[in-house]
């Protein structure tokens, strides 16, 4: 605890950002829409105009899921998608998962089921598992995003065989982005805000497992357990551990209680990886994010966003009007040497009122060396004109 009162009370000193602040303060900045349709530019871009000059400007964020569907498709939804950006002078977010969807590729994550694509034994060593051995595999596992849903086992993060998946979908779709933005005109390059990897990146928490669940499999999904998981309690966050074959892959150990750290450990390789994979296929550090995640104050969890080869970003909700007071994030923060940091997801939870939004959104921007951040989810907000003004009055506010 003294060191991070001591990290925290540094981060307070302005001389000891002085080289971030004075960077952030002619730098752009963004207040990134997350959608999905191509018509929500359309949209985005009559609500708001970006001038050209404008310090803080509004942009567009997707999300592909490179093992949710078939290659070509995701190829094509990128290629429209930034297409639609230059098209509209929208600048934009390109988010690539391989953790949270993973459906089309049974080849992976089928071990249970000899009639349906992809079955194989072997593929319980790609999918989290609840004791130390392959006899342990999970069938299926459950998220909260608004409401409980069944999902697919979540990956293991460690696997030699899914990362190498992640590489060949990232592999066919960064030259693709970077392609595009090398064809801009000088005048439209900023149209490129960025490229995150990971997705809240963690287990046990986006894709947890309740006691006996694979004998769920075989029921209606109404009759599923409803009590959730405590997610501010790590490692198991109050449901069954999982991470025990993440864990035991990477070499952490083999036997034993899983303990926060390792679990920590594991988020963090995998997305220094899939940083490492982005920043050799020609990304530049300064639009590379990452998407770490906390649920509790000042967790380990935090740490695993910060690597070399990209900038650091997490999720803001509780904290969204005060990140400072985010412990995890400030600490982690004071690690990092990137040149910028994001609030990659992020929507405030107060009173749906203009000048409310405006004190979130400037708190948020104007922490030393934020880059963007990132509102989920533009359908969301997309009807309130108290919101939406409260974004232009940001941007007005910060015209040059």
């Amino acid at each position: 605890m003294k060191h991070l009162l001591r990290a925290l009370a540094a981060v307070s000193l302005a001389g000891a950002f002085g080289a971030w602040v004075t960077a952030g303060a002619e730098a752009e900045q963004f207040i990134v829409l997350n959608a999905v349709p191509a018509s929500d530019f359309d949209q985005i871009g009559r609500e708001f105009t970006n001038s050209p000059g404008t310090r803080v400007q509004v942009g567009v964020a997707a999300i592909f899921s490179y093992l949710g569907q078939p290659r070509a498709k995701t190829a094509a939804d990128l290629r429209g998608f930034l297409r639609r950006s230059q098209e509209t002078g929208v600048p934009i977010v390109v988010q690539l998962d391989g953790e949270s969807w993973w459906g089309a590729r049974p080849d992976l994550w089928n071990w249970w089921d000899p009639t349906a694509p992809g079955y194989s034994t072997a593929n319980r060593e790609n999918v989290e598992w609840t004791g130390w051995s392959p006899g342990d595999a999970i069938k299926l596992a459950w998220r909260n995003w608004g409401r409980q849903l069944r999902v697919l086992p979540p990956p293991n993060l460690m696997s030699p065989r899914y990362r190498a998946a992640c590489h060949a979908e990232m592999a066919e779709l960064i030259p693709v982005l970077l392609d595009w933005w090398k064809a801009l005109p000088a005048d439209q390059r900023r149209l490129f805000i960025g490229l995150k990897v990971g997705w809240e990146s963690s287990i046990g928490v986006n894709a947890w497992y309740y006691p006996d669940g694979n004998s769920l499999l075989s029921r209606p999904e109404r009759l599923d357990p409803a009590s959730g998981l405590r997610a501010d309690q790590p490692p198991a966050r109050g449901v069954v551990q999982i991470g025990y074959a993440a864990v035991k892959t990477a070499g952490l150990r083999r036997e034993g209680a899983i303990s926060e750290a390792d679990l920590a450990e594991v988020a963090r390789r995998h997305l220094e990886d899939l940083s490492r994979e982005a920043r050799r296929l020609g990304v530049p550090r300064d639009r590379l994010f990452t998407h770490g995640a906390g649920w509790k104050d000042g967790e380990l969890l935090y740490q695993a966003a910060v690597n070399e080869f990209s900038c650091p970003g997490w999720s803001f909700y509780r904290h969204a009007d005060a990140p400072e007071r985010d412990l995890g994030v400030q600490l982690a923060l004071w690690h990092s040497d990137a040149p910028y940091w994001a609030a990659v997801e992020w929507l405030y939870q107060g009173p749906r009122e203009r000048e409310p939004w405006r004190r979130a959104l400037e708190a948020t921007l104007g922490r030393p060396r934020c880059r963007y951040l990132c509102v989920y989810n533009w359908s969301g907000i997309r009807n309130s004109r108290e919101i939406l003004d409260a974004i232009r009055d940001v941007v007005a506010a910060h015209g040059r």
